[in-house]
């Protein structure tokens, strides 16, 4: 049976792709730190991992994809505004 993925594409490996993915991400309630092993999240009410075993292969292979376009401080350069936002912080323009 397929099913669909909660994983949004990604559409491109520029800064501005990057920045589209997690922000997606952060809309699905999926936003976890570009630095963490996708199989490590868990749902701190239940215990229980966010992602399914697909997803995690997935996510690990979006997130190398990032990597070899971007370079490992440009991912988490994208990441930074995306998670200021989730946590309420406005950055200056």
């Amino acid at each position: 049976m397929q099913t669909q993925s909660r994983i949004p594409k990604l559409h491109d490996t520029t800064f501005d792709g990057a920045l589209l993915w997690f922000s997606e991400m952060q809309c699905s309630s999926l936003l976890f730190h570009p630095e963490d092993d996708p199989a490590d999240i868990i749902r701190i009410s239940s215990g229980e991992r966010i992602f399914s075993n697909d997803e995690v292969n997935e996510l690990r292979f979006v997130l190398n994809e990032l990597d070899e376009g971007l370079g490992h401080d440009r991912v988490i350069e994208a990441a930074y505004p995306i998670f200021m936002n989730a946590f309420g912080n406005k950055l200056d323009a």
